[in-house]
């Protein structure tokens, strides 16, 4: 993408009313667009880097033989009603239309999901089923100051699991740690992201966490470094921790930010709805349920906050809107002319690129702008660097960069060309 096309602008003044780093660096950058507290319009810089987490998060839930499908926002009022969570769900958006007739503006789908499958799975040859979408959530989110980390709309993964025994309930939600562990890494927060076990809510008794370490977190953990293990300060008692077979004194506390959390339901959502089996013997059951979220727009807020600098946006390579920065530093028609070449190999070889060829914006401005979007590789094209025969590129994290040909940048970004 030619940066002259794009119809967003970085600026250079933070947001007067944000607080908080994810928010104003991302608003500075033109990756988002806040349209009052707690809810966001993604601009194109900032849906090409959701759309890299929805579909790294989609591949592994597809792995794990996840369903997707897309429920509805609008929720039948009985439906909750038939949970007790339409009166005991404080952030539940409850709307009504002129006729007086009231639904829930969904903060989750357990109340869509069960009916659903209830009008397909009575046999317990029909289990296990594990469903998933990535979807627009709404809460009455009263603390909504902290950027995307905290939204009144967001957009969530959610995935339900249906199973006829504990045993394999057990074994899924194991696997489902490992695929949180996978996705965490995958979009490079891995090496400070911790399972960490807290209290379950409203769902249940005790629920696991991930939970990535930055100052900039609401929660705070406590973490064994030894062994890795982690829990929420909620949690923390010596029942908890004999459980664990942890030590306090062995702990170290941190700040974090919950990037996802995986509950075991039993049967809290099914027995309302009657979601039941027959076994071998035609005896019936009522089903037991998992649910698994992550918030991307959440996620995306806290890859900014915990990997970012002062001078901007880190993104790892996975999930960047482009993998490199292409910048024509001068007015000169034989640079002008160069980065353009560059620009549509790196094109042919299928790399994405954001090509800096605004005319009349200073190198320093330029040079601004690139650390803010963070891109994980710079690449300079000026007449300094044609002197040397080449392009002077460096990573986001570098200090100072080489100069290459274009044959050795084409080979380190495109290997298969």
């Amino acid at each position: 993408m030619r940066q002259s096309k794009l119809f967003t602008r970085t600026r250079k003044e933070s947001p007067a009313d944000e607080v908080s780093k994810n928010a104003e660096l991302l608003i500075r950058g033109g990756f988002v667009h806040k349209e009052m507290a707690g809810v966001y319009s993604y601009l194109p810089l900032g849906l090409r880097v959701l759309r890299k987490i929805e579909n790294i998060i989609r591949e592994e839930m597809d792995k794990i033989g996840g369903q997707e499908v897309l429920m509805s926002s609008f929720q039948p009022k009985d439906n909750w009603e038939k949970t007790g969570r339409w009166s005991a769900m404080d952030d539940l958006y409850k709307v009504s239309d002129s006729s007086s007739r009231e639904i829930a503006l969904g903060p989750t789908h357990e109340e869509i999901v069960v009916p659903i499958l209830k009008n397909y799975a009575s046999s317990h040859k029909d289990f296990p089923v594990a469903i998933y979408q990535i979807q627009n959530k709404f809460r009455m989110e009263l603390r909504a100051k902290s950027g995307m980390l905290r939204g009144r709309e967001f957009i969530m993964k959610d995935m339900y699991s249906f199973h006829t025994s504990k045993e394999d309930f057990e074994n899924f939600y194991e696997k489902m740690k490992g695929v949180y562990k996978t996705i965490f890494k995958r979009v490079g927060i891995g090496h400070i992201t911790y399972l960490c076990f807290a209290s379950g809510g409203t769902f249940s008794e005790y629920s696991h966490e991930f939970q990535t370490v930055t100052s900039a977190g609401e929660d705070t953990i406590y973490v064994d470094e030894a062994s890795g293990s982690a829990l929420n300060k909620e949690v923390l008692n010596d029942e908890v921790l004999n459980q664990l077979n942890l030590t306090k004194e062995k702990l170290a506390e941190h700040k974090a930010i919950e990037v996802g959390n995986i509950f075991d339901l039993k049967t809290k959502y099914s027995a309302p709805f009657d979601l039941s089996y027959t076994d071998e013997k035609g005896e019936k059951s009522t089903v037991l349920m998992g649910c698994y979220g992550i918030g991307l727009g959440r996620l995306l807020g806290t890859v900014v906050e915990a990997l970012a600098d002062d001078k901007g946006i880190i993104w790892p390579e996975s999930i960047a809107p482009f993998a490199i920065h292409l910048l024509a530093l001068g007015d000169d028609e034989v640079v002008l002319g160069e980065a353009n070449k560059i620009y549509e190999n790196l094109l042919k070889a299928g790399v994405e690129v954001l090509f800096d060829d605004r005319e009349e914006v200073s190198a320093g401005e330029k040079f601004s702008d690139a650390d803010l979007l963070g891109m994980p590789w710079r690449a300079v094209v000026s007449a300094r660097s044609l002197k040397d025969n080449g392009i002077e590129l460096k990573k986001r994290t570098e200090e100072k960069g080489k100069i290459v040909s274009l044959d050795e940048l084409l080979k380190l970004l495109a290997p298969n060309h």
